[in-house]
This record gives C-alpha cells, structure tokens and sequence, in this order.
C-alpha cells in the first residue's frame, strides 16, 4: 500500500483530513497579547496552565509573551515540560505515590525553579524527606481550597499546614495556591465577581497568615480564565493561573463579561474543529465526521462558526448540522469550523494542531502532552 502524505507547511485548509484542530495564529497570538497587556499594567504575571493546551511549544510562546512560569495539573504534563526545555514549571496537583514523588525529583533536578503544591503533610513530609536524602530543598506552596472541595487544604486548617510544611527540612516554602474551579463558569459577570471576590478574602487570610511568618512576599497563585479580570485587581494575588483564554471553547464564551452579558467578549477564539460533511440524504439535517470521539461532550454544544447552523450530537463518530432557517444547509462534501464545546479534554483527542493564516497551514505542532494523565 503505497505511504500517504501528511498534511505539511503550506497545505490548504480544505485539503487537512478531517476531524482535526485549527489555531488561528492571528486571534492565538492577540489572546496572548490581551492577557499579557492586562496583566503587567496591573503589577501581575501569568502562570499559563499547560492542561489546556498539552503543547509545549505553545506554552513556550506564552512565555514570549509575558508567562512568567507554567501550570502542569499532573506529573506526566511536568515531566514533558520541563524535558521540553521549559523552566519555572508548578506542579497544581497533588502527587502522592513513590513513583510520582521519583519524578518530581527528576523534574526539580533539571529544572531548579520546579515548585509542587500540598494539601496533606503526610505527603509533605515524604517528599521532604526525599529531598534531604538527596541534599536538596523542594520549593512548594500550601494548596488552599475556596469550597470546591476538589483539592485544597480548608481555611481553618491551613495555618497549621502551613506552619508543618515550613518546618520541614526538605522544603522551601514560598506561598499558596487557590484554585476556585467553582467560579470559572458563572453565568453574569456581577454573579461571577460577587463569588470570587468571597473566595478572595480567604485568599487574604491565608496570605496573612504566611507574612506573620516570615514571608515578607509569598507567592499567591490564583484563579482562571473566568476570573481573571476579578484576580488580577487585588493587593494579594502575585500571579495568575489561567489557561483557556488561549485557546477559548464556547463554554467559556457563554458565562459574559462587562462589556457583553451574553458573551465573553476579552478574548476570541482561535481553536476551531474543522469537519466535512459525509452524508446529505436528509431534508433537515446533514451528517458530518465529529462525533463523541473529536470533541469532547462537556460544557456547552459546539458552535459552528458558519452564522445560522447549528450542531447536535450524533454518535461516536458523527455530528449533526442543522439550519435554524437563515442558512441553506451544507452540502456533500463541504467543510466547516466548529468552536469546540470544552477545549481542554478536546484537544487531548489530537495529536497536532495546524496552525493556520488565511486559509493555509503555517506551523504544524506537536500536541505531546497529549494523554499525560499520570
């Protein structure tokens, strides 16, 4: 059987097989651009979340563009990061058994700034005593939970915690996450605010608390895409842990903003899904090749981006495209951009995104995080 070509630089958009990922290097770049502006007016950083993405290639160009640092929920996201060359990598989640402990120690000992976060000080106190079998201090936050529940050590017990982890002799405590995952998607930006700003008084008990004692200026590690705006206005808050506004999904488009109370208005969005239509023998509907296994069933429904159509699921490997009247339906054959229902577990379907300006592929990249889930 004779190789087929891949798709190189220079490929039409129309010639890509299809499912696959577009990124709009044009909206990417000005995603970036917009956080990086917002932040650094407001004396804050960005420690872009590589879960979004799992492309170190993109989390390097955050970095071009302000990211002072970078998220990894998990070690396997780590390890590929920092093997990637990237450096001040945080790891947000907690890893708890030995073999994860031996890759944090690989992770630290290539990458000097490597930081990890505790919620538990049994865990704590392990990884501590790792690092003092090794001459060497891990540097680490306390992970503070705002009522998620997901992670996070809770407010009242987090003085004590943070008090254990200080004490030990294999850390270097340098301040505290929290991650409220609850307010990310709030509907109504006074909804939104109102919530997170409840979240951020406990940030700032919590920030207290390490200055009394003794650090005159801990890292505080907060919020999302959702939040951000909220996050990066208070005393408190050094940096920011947002990902999606990279990328954008129509979950996210959904919650509003100041300017828009329909949409979300900071950020446009640059991953689209491109999909061909496989079968039109029908008066209402035609059937195309994105189904469950090209984009992930969570969040909101996808959006095509052809005004007037709409898409529905239709199976593993199918998706359904409707007219709401306004437009003629697609026809065999056609192709069409989709904005993907929740970009994160989206992309851990593909294997590379292509890269595109006016219709054409620019840069092919390597999603190699994707299924890091270790």
């Amino acid at each position: 059987m004779k190789k087929r070509a891949l798709p190189s630089v220079g490929t039409p958009v129309w010639d890509l097989p299809t499912p696959c990922l577009l990124l709009d290097r044009k909206r990417l770049l000005a995603n970036l651009q917009t956080m990086d502006e917002f932040l650094s007016v407001r004396g804050k950083t960005l420690r872009a979340h590589a879960k979004t993405h799992k492309c170190s290639p993109l989390a390097a160009l955050q970095q071009n563009y302000g990211a002072t640092g970078t998220c990894a929920a998990k070690v396997s996201e780590a390890l590929g990061l920092v093997a990637s060359g990237l450096r001040n990598v945080l790891l947000t989640g907690p890893a708890v058994t030995s073999e994860a402990h031996q890759q944090i120690l690989e992770c630290a000992l290539e990458d000097p700034e490597f930081i990890v976060t505790f919620d538990c000080l049994s865990n704590a106190a392990k990884l501590s005593a790792l690092f003092v079998s090794e001459g060497r201090r891990l540097r680490c936050l306390v992970d503070l939970d705002l009522g998620f529940g997901r992670t996070g050590i809770s407010s009242s017990g987090f003085s004590e915690l943070a008090a254990a982890m200080h004490s030990l002799p294999g850390l270097e405590l340098l301040g505290l996450q929290a991650y409220a995952g609850h307010v990310q998607h709030i509907l109504g930006y006074e909804n939104r605010r109102a919530t997170n700003q409840a979240c951020l008084e406990i940030v700032s008990q919590a920030a207290e608390v390490l200055r009394q004692s003794g650090l005159s200026a801990p890292i505080v590690s907060v919020g999302g895409t959702g939040s951000y705006q909220f996050d990066a206005e208070h005393p408190d808050v050094t940096e920011i842990q947002a990902g999606s506004y990279a990328l954008m999904d129509a979950e996210y488009l959904h919650i509003g903003s100041l300017e828009n109370s329909e949409r979300f208005e900071p950020f446009s969005p640059a991953l689209f899904l491109l999909t061909t239509v496989i079968s039109a023998n029908q008066a209402n509907f035609v059937t195309v090749d994105a189904g469950l296994k090209a984009v992930y069933r969570d969040g909101a429904i996808p959006e095509v981006v052809t005004p007037g159509l709409k898409y529905d699921w239709f199976g593993d490997e199918y998706g359904k495209i409707v007219s709401s009247g306004t437009a003629p339906l697609p026809t065999l054959g056609d192709q069409l951009q989709l904005v993907v229902s929740h970009c994160d577990p989206t992309v851990n379907l593909f294997d590379q995104f292509y890269v595109i300006e006016e219709d054409q592929v620019v840069e092919i990249w390597p999603i190699d995080l994707r299924g890091c889930s270790q």
